[in-house]
């Protein structure tokens, strides 16, 4: 059975923007669903994306919160390639994975799945990425349709769950290291005795620290 936010987020439009104030869709329905935010606070939604919230969480219709910005056409990214360096600061922002490119190597967008977040733009350091209206006049949900919606959504879970796997991946290296460099510490420090040894000790435990808290493991040392 759907909680309230499963239903909430079905309404919203999954382009995880992050400009409704939250890191993303499922994050607002939470919000929502317990009474800590209006509904008036997603732009791609648009008036219609709020008549949907009004509608199951029984709160009013109201005008979209300008702060959040305006309901506009759908847009997608483009990368001009003349001025692309390949720094994959782009690649790194988007929260769907629709840019492709590797380091020092010109990106592209996937337009088929860019949401239009946005979020690409600022992250440019050479200003090259730019969005460009594909819905004409259309705007809100009549830019925007159901399947696109899911199609996004699932695009970007699957590349949370990714970045999550690699990130206690790498974490799970930086233990491993830093547990071996503590084991082996006397070698590795040339015999340095005294203040001088506990400096090192100090430096691989916080270390270790930081790798135990990136898996979840809380920041013990042994």
């Amino acid at each position: 059975m759907q909680t309230l936010a499963d239903r909430i987020q079905d309404a919203l439009p999954q382009t995880q923007c992050t400009r409704c104030g939250f890191a993303g869709c499922a994050a607002y329905a939470q919000a929502l669903a317990g009474g800590q935010a209006p509904i008036n606070q997603c732009p791609p939604g648009g008036a219609a994306g709020i008549a949907r919230l009004a509608a199951i969480t029984g709160q009013p219709v109201q005008p979209l919160d300008p702060e959040r910005g305006a309901e506009e056409p759908r847009g997608v990214a483009w990368i001009d390639e003349a001025w692309c360096i390949g720094c994959t600061l782009c690649v790194k922002a988007c929260p769907v994975d629709c840019i492709v490119g590797g380091n020092k190597r010109m990106h592209t967008v996937i337009e088929a799945q860019c949401t239009g977040c946005q979020l690409c733009v600022p992250a440019c350091p050479v200003d090259c990425i730019a969005l460009e209206s594909v819905s004409g006049a259309r705007t809100g949900w009549d830019a925007w349709s159901a399947e696109q919606a899911a199609a996004a959504r699932a695009r970007h879970e699957f590349a949370s769950a990714r970045r999550k796997r690699y990130a206690r991946e790498h974490a799970q290296m930086l233990q491993e290291k830093a547990e071996h460099k503590l084991a082996r510490l006397p070698e590795l420090t040339h015999n340095a005795t005294g203040s001088e040894l506990e400096r090192k000790r100090a430096v691989i435990q916080a270390a270790l620290a930081r790798a135990r808290a990136q898996k979840g493991l809380g920041a013990q040392t042994p």
